[in-house]
């Protein structure tokens, strides 16, 4: 199924995020998008319809939530999904057998489990590499290279990857970039404009933005892509319900206003860090002295608020990480309220203690999702934390 949304493109994003692929209820004049709370739609007469047939396949609710994510990233076709890993898998189904895939090798935990648990037992093959250097990514393509895939900012090392260079070089050897935007989102960076054809999101995070759903996107330019995008979300029904549609399309409406406010203290919470004589180390691409800080000022308009800090030992994090107040500690980000992990017991877990240790991903690591509160009580907090720490 096709869908096309390119009359809200000359837009700035802020406006676009309000009213992108939305229009006042019909029936009612509603202003905001209804939830359309059901399984199946009534037929005028054998093979009559009004567009929707059954719900796995189209919602009215999911209809406007692909095309205003689908808008704001530039695309042309959005497809939602029950989850940003079920999004990552219907990327992958794009693939068949004997296809080789060059992925970066700090990525989600979940999407390298995905890749070397599941995808790998049907065929797939992954060479995982240090995207940060494009030259690793031509050394590891092979003839069977269908697909590149990358996250940029990395989670939880803050790496980033050359979109526009990869793009290049996808596109001379006619390979799909995917890139994972959830980090930046597009009001901080547009990698199909940078050469990508898929762009992937887990919605649960800063485009929903209030941590009270899960959900995941998948948008693109190209119409072939789109088709075959179209086929497997129906016949594998990976999809999410009206209601986490609904709540992620109400929290792109604040995308742009909310990431400002993230950007902002991010930027001002790792300066704090880097100066703290406890913190060993603070990763994010906004500071100065970031290895590709010049890189993360061409290609993302900020830098959002994920913050990874090496704080040299497991009782060290353990301590800051449970005597911090308002830094919540769960798994997730991208909320409005601020949260507090530990990769490698938490979301990197699944990654071998190898692959971990090679990337810098130690057990004294701490990620931080910095939210919208106060930044002065989330100073204090923070100085608080690390004092109690420097005990351990």
């Amino acid at each position: 199924m096709t869908r096309i949304f390119d009359d809200d493109l000359e837009h700035a994003l802020a406006t676009r995020a309000v009213h992108a692929g939305q229009r006042p209820d019909e029936a009612s004049g509603a202003i905001m998008t209804p939830i359309y709370q059901t399984s199946t739609y009534v037929q005028t007469a054998l093979g009559e319809h009004k567009g929707f047939e059954y719900a796995r396949t189209r919602n009215p609710t999911r209809d406007a939530l692909e095309r205003n994510v689908a808008t704001l990233e530039g695309a042309t076709h959005g497809f939602a999904y029950a989850s940003g890993l079920a999004a990552t898998d219907t990327v992958l189904k794009l693939l068949s057998a004997g296809d080789h895939v060059v992925s970066g090798w700090n990525l989600y935990g979940g999407t390298h489990r995905l890749m070397t648990h599941i995808f790998e037992r049907h065929g797939l093959e992954f060479s995982f590499v240090d995207t940060r250097d494009v030259g690793r990514i031509e050394e590891a393509l092979q003839p069977a290279t269908k697909m590149i895939f990358v996250e940029t900012p990395t989670n939880p090392m803050m790496h980033l990857t050359d979109l526009a260079a990869t793009g290049a070089l996808a596109k001379d050897r006619g390979i799909l970039l995917v890139v994972d935007n959830t980090f930046a989102t597009p009001v901080l960076q547009r990698p199909i404009a940078l050469g990508a054809e898929i762009v992937i999101h887990s919605t649960t995070k800063y485009l929903n933005g209030h941590s009270d759903m899960v959900g995941g996107m998948a948008v693109t330019t190209r119409d072939d892509i789109a088709e075959q995008l179209a086929f497997i979300q129906n016949a594998a029904g990976g999809i999410p319900g009206p209601l986490d549609c609904w709540l992620a399309l109400r929290g792109t409406k604040t995308l742009a206003l909310r990431m400002a406010q993230h950007d902002a203290s991010g930027r001002a919470i790792a300066g704090f860090l880097n100066e703290h004589s406890l913190v060993q180390h603070t990763y994010y691409p906004g500071l100065p002295d970031h290895p590709q800080h010049e890189l993360a000022c061409r290609q993302m308009s900020g830098f959002g608020g994920m913050i990874s800090i090496e704080l040299g030992s497991t009782p060290r994090a353990r301590c800051f990480v449970e005597t911090i107040r308002l830094f919540a500690l769960a798994e997730s980000l991208g909320g409005v309220e601020s949260l507090i992990g530990h990769p490698a017991s938490m979301t990197h877990a699944s990654v071998p203690r190898a692959m971990r240790e090679e990337m810098g991903l130690t057990d004294g690591l701490v990620r931080l999702s910095v939210g919208i509160e106060d930044l002065d009580d989330l100073l204090k907090d923070l100085d608080q934390a690390l004092a109690v720490a420097a005990k351990a």
